[in-house]
């Protein structure tokens, strides 16, 4: 909660200083809010149940609505895609931490299809990235069953996440060159490439405030050049040095920072907690690459699957012998 508020009350200051507008942070924060105190409530309900109908949620979401849909850039907006992509990548987790949450093999094997379900729509609907990390996170769910101490998943996934941002700050600022740079540039498009750049630039302007939440569209030259211009540089770290400064980027890196320690120390079985803790990774991966968290549903998503993982069911779960909570 400190965090949350943290985060909510260096948007209003941030506003207060440029004129900016931090409806779009506020509305974030108590989405992330309710959808952790909903997981929390359900996941000690109902531990198996409650996922699998987040997950199904996710799926039905990205296929019903139709400015979710990936589609080709030329008819959908950019972040659409993003959005699109971190829906699928929370709904695979979400089915996975419930086929572990499961002892029944059927309902296990279910489950699991469910999650690989994901990746094929993120196929069928065009999107890649959504394909990609969704198998990602079911591969990490198996693969979490043979560790038998959550400690070193919890730092791989760190890792993961800071050389994912790492390597956007990389290439914005020009430190590469050559073939990786020009290949990376290529992939990503020369136009996000510009948004993040852009993001840098106004950065510089003023590094402790910003320039003020809800402002980078109106100051950056190719947002406004855009074809369908949404006012977001499609990096939420970018775009919280931009509008909010340094201090936007420390909370936001505290608030992910947060989550992996909250699962670290959760009472839930290790197979649980690696499996959510991966598909957040994949999530913020997606989200310092494109515009993901600027979506409600994406953020309560979130909030709502780490609230699963830390939450105290009232049985255990998972079967006898399988890999459970540390020592205490």
């Amino acid at each position: 909660m400190i965090i949350l508020g943290g985060c909510a009350v260096w948007s209003l200051i941030s506003a207060a200083a440029h004129d900016g507008r931090p409806e779009g942070v506020l509305l974030a924060v108590l989405a992330v809010a309710a959808g952790y105190a909903s997981g929390r409530i359900s996941g000690s309900l109902l531990p198996v149940a409650a996922p699998c109908a987040g997950a199904l949620a996710g799926l039905g979401l990205t296929v019903t609505l139709p400015h979710l849909a990936a589609g080709p850039e030329v008819s959908t907006p950019l972040g659409h895609a993003g959005a699109a992509a971190a829906l699928l990548t929370l709904a695979a987790g979400a089915a996975c931490c419930a086929a572990w949450a499961t002892p029944a093999p059927a309902p296990r094997l279910a489950l699991r299809l469910l999650a690989m379900a994901m990746a094929v729509t993120g196929a069928a609907v065009g999107s890649a990235t959504g394909c990609i990390v969704s198998g990602a996170v079911l591969l990490c769910s198996l693969a979490a069953a043979r560790l038998r101490s959550r400690g070193p998943g919890i730092v791989a996934l760190a890792l993961t996440a800071a050389l994912v941002t790492g390597t956007v700050w990389t290439l914005t600022g020009n430190f590469l060159s050559g073939g990786p740079a020009t290949s990376l540039e290529g992939r990503l498009t020369a136009h996000r490439v510009r948004l993040w750049r852009d993001a840098l630039h106004l950065a510089h302007r003023d590094p402790v405030l910003g320039v003020g939440p809800g402002r980078f569209g109106e100051l950056s030259p190719t947002a406004s050049q855009a074809l369908w211009p949404d006012g977001k540089p499609h990096s939420a770290p970018l775009q919280q040095a931009a509008e909010q400064g340094l201090v936007g980027v420390l909370l936001l890196a505290a608030a992910f920072c947060w989550v992996l320690f909250a699962l670290w120390r959760s009472p839930r079985s290790t197979p649980v907690v690696l499996t959510a803790g991966a598909a957040l990774t994949g999530l913020a991966a997606i989200a310092a690459m494109g515009d993901a968290l600027s979506f409600t549903t994406v953020s309560a998503g979130a909030g709502l699957l780490a609230g699963l993982a830390t939450a105290r069911p009232l049985a255990p779960d998972g079967p006898a012998g399988a890999p459970d909570t540390r020592v205490r």
